[in-house]
């Protein structure tokens, strides 16, 4: 993740344009939990990476562990109760440039784990963030305000995405409440 520095840095790079395409989207264009390796897939990847002491079995269907929901800060026991949150969602990505993506692109952004795009969240919390932009969603939990802001600006500029003034606004808003060592 980027520091505080940086990503007004990178902020700063981004274009402020229009969401278009809104209409085009679909869930299907972006394929995701893709196997990783063996029999896991990037959902179990992630479940594995954000928790801890997690028990898979040969499927790799995580059955037991602890997982601590930097959105809410939500402590879970059960995979169930969690969701793989992308940190851009997939409709906003198309809606900020993922609609002129070849397919590949799409699959690469849905499963990616070498940027802060996936993150293990409490189900119910990302199921109320949907496709919402930090202008019109903050996670509950205001402490994590600054790092939410500092991947969600680091995906946008990784990915070449636009994005609006309003959505612009909030990240400098979130921004501000990061300690100077953020």
């Amino acid at each position: 993740m980027p520091t505080v520095v940086e990503a007004i840095n990178e902020l700063a790079l981004l274009t402020v344009a229009d969401e278009e395409h809104d209409d085009t989207y679909g869930r299907n264009l972006f394929p995701h939990w893709s196997t990783v390796s063996g029999t896991c897939n990037t959902r179990e990847e992630v479940l594995k990476r954000d928790g801890q002491n997690v028990v898979v079995n040969d499927s790799c269907t995580a059955v037991s562990g602890t997982w601590v929901s930097p959105y809410d800060g939500g402590v879970w026991t059960a995979a169930s109760d969690i969701d793989i949150d992308h940190m851009v969602a997939l409709k906003e990505a198309w809606r900020s440039g993922a609609h002129a993506w070849s397919p590949a692109q799409r699959r690469a952004f849905a499963n990616s784990l070498g940027d802060t795009q996936l993150w293990a969240v409490t189900d119910h919390v990302n199921q109320a963030k949907g496709d919402k932009d930090p202008s019109d969603w903050k996670p509950p939990l205001a402490g994590f305000h600054c790092d939410y802001a500092r991947s969600w600006i680091d995906v946008k500029h990784d990915w070449q995405l636009t994005l609006q003034e309003e959505e612009k606004e909030a990240l400098e808003e979130m921004l501000a409440t990061c300690t100077p060592a953020g």
